[in-house]
């Protein structure tokens, strides 16, 4: 499949069955293994699956629990503390969240997408020791 043209952003089916733009996979790509173009478009491309999937990380916000005693899983994305944190639990208890909108309003968030993203980006990099939205 020479001369094969990939879009940024652009989801390719890598399934054993009906293959249209690459032969094989040969296993999971890690961060470093990425170029430089690719690294550069992360960001834009996992903001725009955040988007794609918002509903998946608003159920998160609405059920996330805590890792241990004294840390919260919502504490795991940048930009969240204790403060926001318990913002967040106080508001889902009176009402569950339905949109990032929704979220950004009622706890005082900037902009819950990008905070989202972060954390996968470092998810991805590898620099975290507990993973929220990425397989290891």
């Amino acid at each position: 499949m020479n001369n094969v043209i990939y879009e940024v952003g652009e989801r390719i089916y890598i399934g054993k069955e009906g293959r249209k733009k690459i032969i094989s996979v040969l296993g999971r790509l890690n961060f470093e293994d990425l170029s430089p173009n690719a690294r550069n478009e992360l960001t834009y491309v996992c903001e725009k699956l955040v988007l794609a999937n918002e509903q998946r990380f608003v159920k998160y916000f609405n059920e996330a629990l805590p890792v241990t005693p004294r840390l919260h899983s919502l504490e795991l994305i940048p930009g969240i503390g204790k403060t926001y944190m318990m913002q967040i639990l106080n508001e889902r208890e009176k009402k569950p969240f339905v949109s990032f909108d929704d979220i950004n309003k009622r706890c005082g968030l900037r902009d819950v997408v990008k905070l989202i993203t972060k954390r996968i980006i470092e998810e991805l990099q590898g620099n975290t020791r507990i993973f929220l939205f990425v397989k290891r």
